[in-house]
C-alpha cells in the first residue's frame, strides 16, 4: 500500500542527497522513479538536483502552475512509475499536495517527499504546511546548531552576514546566505 512521505528538516540537513539516495536505490534495481524539484531554484542549472556533497541528477520540473497528478497519471500510460521522489517540496501549493495524495490513492503509487519546514521568519511554507497536515509519514531529518543542540530554525543572512528579518519568503539560496540554528538562536538571531 503506497504512502506520501514528507522528510523534513532545516537547511544543510541532507535532504537532497537522501532524495538522490533514494533515486539510486531505485534505478539500482531495475525500477523507474519519477523526481521533481521547484523550477524556483536553479543555482545549478534548470531540472537539476544537485546535494552539497556532489551527487546530482536530473529532474522534471514543477511550477505552481504544475499539475503533478496529470503528468504522472500521463507518464504512467507508457511507462511505469514505481515511486515519485519530489525535492524542493515547501515550494508546494495545496492543490499540489492534494494531487500527491491522489498519487498516493488513485494510483497507488509511494511519493516521498523532501522540503524545509519553516522560512526564515519561523513561518510555515505552504507545501509543507500541507504536508504536515496530510502525509502518512512524517520523518525529521536532524542537523545542529552551533551550539551543538538541534536546529529546527534558519536564519537569513544578507551579503556582509549580517542576520535579516524583514523580506520575501522565497529568496533562494545556500550556505551563503542561510544558517541552521535551534530555536533558542533563531530567537536570538545568534548565527554563532
Amino acid at each position: 500500500m503506497a504512502k506520501l512521505y514528507f522528510n523534513y528538516s532545516s537547511m544543510n540537513a541532507g535532504k537532497s542527497t537522501m532524495l538522490l539516495q533514494a533515486n539510486h536505490n531505485y534505478i539500482e534495481r531495475g525500477m523507474n522513479p519519477r523526481i521533481y524539484t521547484s523550477d524556483l531554484d536553479n543555482r545549478f542549472g534548470k531540472g537539476e538536483i544537485v546535494s552539497r556533497i556532489g551527487l546530482k541528477a536530473k529532474s522534471n520540473i514543477f511550477t505552481s502552475k504544475t499539475n503533478i497528478y496529470r503528468d504522472i497519471l500521463n507518464f504512467s500510460k507508457n511507462s511505469i512509475v514505481d515511486c515519485v521522489l519530489i525535492d524542493e517540496a515547501q515550494f508546494l501549493t495545496q492543490n499540489q499536495v492534494s494531487q500527491l495524495g491522489k498519487v498516493v490513492d488513485e494510483l497507488d503509487i509511494p511519493v516521498l517527499t523532501f522540503g524545509i519546514r519553516t522560512d526564515f521568519q519561523g513561518n510555515l511554507f505552504e507545501g509543507s504546511k500541507y504536508l504536515l497536515a496530510w502525509a502518512d509519514n512524517l520523518k525529521e531529518i536532524k542537523t545542529v546548531c552551533h551550539c551543538g543542540r538541534k536546529a529546527t530554525m534558519v536564519l537569513r543572512l544578507n551579503a556582509k552576514g549580517e542576520v535579516v528579518s524583514d523580506g520575501t519568503q522565497i529568496e533562494i539560496g545556500g550556505e551563503e546566505k542561510y544558517v541552521s540554528v535551534c530555536r533558542k538562536h533563531f530567537i536570538e538571531k545568534n548565527i554563532g
